[in-house]
């Protein structure tokens, strides 16, 4: 096969004549959040193009599940793809997959190599590292003056390809399976599901230089444990996250920690992480990786900064605490001090346990860490059917395009955050044993409810969904209790706390088996006979209401009601 430099002066702006694209992703973790933005962006600009991401194994597992990736390819430059035969052999895999456009986020010479060598005809990305003689479309490097974040660095890469406007927050992805894992594995440390979990991440990859004083961490946690005890009225337990090879670092922070800490460093996988940093209600951090992952998990992050670029690197997106302590030499980013690291030791126990408090009063806001007194539906959970009562039922949902909420359903599920509920979701999926969409088609279409729902700030605690046909007779097809009983083992659920709100008969025989309440909403296409049928048979629901939001005043008015309750006998 012979390859040609060829250069195409035009710039890519035939979008239907790209159908199958390779993106090449940087190499480090951080980085690798931060062009989150710029993948998705991809997506969205070629929405009919199969895109594969290139990338080390590391990112290959942060991008593991997510939505805008249709293909990865794992480069193994440690084993497999070592050395001149080892790229070769990459570029062999790289050509038979056939290309149409090469898309590199990695600045590095060897990146666009390895485009060329593919035989890719259209190579994209930032004249760097004297690499622009291989590019077919290479794009002047933007000043870093005028960048505003790293995530505007691969932002702006894309701008001659139609994209345009600010980028928004990186968007990270775990499963159901996963979060469930992370769940069982806290349990197993004997967290429970009610705690207030703080996550620690106190080391760097990078070097000494990044990291603030163990001790520092330690003492902070334990100030921080006990507001949550004694002002929040809640219980505060700390887990410890970091790389391998800062499991020492860990476990001397863990042992400074009246009650200790949970040390996961070095024990989890990229997935692993990610699954328990998003269970995280506060993350303290140096600038590391994980702390990009908490920040796309929007779970409320203080970030220490010291000898790094704070303008560049700092967590992105609204609501995160930055502490610094200004220093002539800062930014020198350099992996180890050579004077006296004052950049760190100048940061005060005081000013980050400040900030972490701030945190946790944002989240206040949103009802989350707060006693009963203080939310009607702390400890509380709501378990809500999907088609017909988050969505309009139009029969089998296999595709994220087919899926949209219910007005007034996002607003609703907020409301209920705030009170403190806990929102799980329970749905028969028979399509997939009817061979209508596939698991992975099933996940497509959660994230997205995810997706529409964290756009409200309501996160959801867990989805269940019974995969099978109706014939088989299983324990969790609704209204079998399966699912329900699962959710209450993972999240430690007190089911006479529980509500249970969906359009059918099924949704109201389910809350009468585990004990809880039932609102049926009006919203799904069989939802009149479903009301009929259960008067006639004498399963009458607690309520029938024509909407969630509906639902929700009813709930939370029933809660304030018992609630005061409660509040009269205790001063009786």
């Amino acid at each position: 096969m012979s390859l040609s430099i060829t250069h195409h002066p035009s710039p890519i702006t035939d979008h239907r004549s790209i159908r199958r694209l390779l993106v090449r992703g940087p190499n480090w973790i951080g980085d690798g959040v931060m062009s989150e933005p710029a993948l998705s962006a991809l997506r969205r600009l070629y929405p009919q193009a199969e895109i594969t991401l290139l990338v080390k194994p590391a990112i290959a597992e942060l991008f593991g599940s997510h939505p805008a990736v249709d293909r990865l390819v794992v480069y193994d430059d440690r084993g497999r793809h070592a050395g001149l035969t080892g790229k070769w052999t990459l570029a062999g895999v790289l050509r038979r997959h056939r290309f149409d456009l090469a898309v590199l986020f990695q600045n590095a010479f060897e990146a666009a190599l390895l485009a060329f060598l593919a035989g890719i005809p259209r190579r994209y990305g930032y004249a760097t590292d004297g690499r622009s003689f291989l590019l077919t479309d290479p794009v002047a490097v933007p000043n870093r003056q005028q960048l505003d974040h790293q995530v505007d660095y691969y932002w702006q890469l894309l701008n001659r390809l139609g994209n345009g406007g600010p980028p928004p927050a990186p968007r990270l992805y775990v499963t159901d399976e996963e979060r469930e894992g992370a769940a069982r594995r806290l349990s197993a440390a004997g967290l429970a599901s009610q705690d207030l979990l703080i996550g620690v991440n106190p080391g760097s990859t990078y070097g000494g230089a990044k990291r603030w004083l163990p001790q520092r961490f330690a003492r902070t946690v334990d100030r921080l444990i006990r507001h949550c005890r004694d002002s929040l009225g809640v219980p505060a337990r700390a887990v410890i996250v970091g790389a391998r090879g800062e499991e020492a670092l860990g476990h001397v922070i863990a042992g400074a920690i009246e009650g200790g800490a949970l040390v996961l460093s070095g024990q989890t996988t990229v997935r692993e992480l990610m699954a328990v940093t998003e269970r995280c209600r506060l993350f303290l951090t140096n600038d590391t990786g994980p702390m990009h992952i908490a920040a796309a998990f929007n779970v409320p992050v203080v970030a220490i900064f010291g000898p790094t670029d704070w303008r560049m690197t700092s967590p992105f997106g609204e609501g995160h605490q930055l502490i610094r302590q200004p220093a002539d030499c800062s930014p020198c980013l350099l992996r180890e001090c050579p004077i006296d690291h004052r950049c760190m030791t100048g940061v005060t126990v005081d000013a980050v346990y400040e900030a972490a408090v701030r945190q946790l009063g944002r989240q206040g806001a949103r009802g989350e860490g707060l006693s009963a007194e203080q939310a009607p539906l702390v400890g509380v959970t709501v378990f809500l059917d999907r088609d017909g009562t988050l969505n309009p039922d139009s029969g089998y949902i296999g595709a994220p395009s087919g899926f949209e909420l219910l007005p007034g359903v996002a607003e609703g599920l907020a409301r209920l955050k705030r009170a403190g509920a806990r929102l799980v979701v329970v749905t028969n999926q028979s399509g997939v044993a009817r061979g209508k969409f596939t698991l992975k088609d099933l996940e497509l279409v959660h994230a997205k409810l995810r997706t529409l729902l964290e756009a409200e700030g309501v996160a959801l605690d867990a989805v269940y969904f019974c995969p099978h046909h109706p014939d088989d007779q299983c324990l969790c097809r609704k209204p079998g209790t399966a699912m329900v009983e699962r959710a209450a083992a993972d999240l430690g659920l007190d089911l006479s706390r529980a509500y249970v709100i969906g359009d059918q008969s099924r949704d109201i025989e389910l809350a009468k088996r585990v004990g809880a309440r039932s609102v049926l909403v009006t919203t799904g296409p069989g939802s009149q006979e479903a009301v009929g049928a259960l008067r006639a048979g004498g399963t009458e629901p607690d309520a029938v209401v024509p909407s969630l939001s509906d639902a929700v005043e009813w709930i939370v008015r029933e809660a304030e009601s018992h609630s005061y309750q409660r509040s009269a006998v205790s001063r009786n």
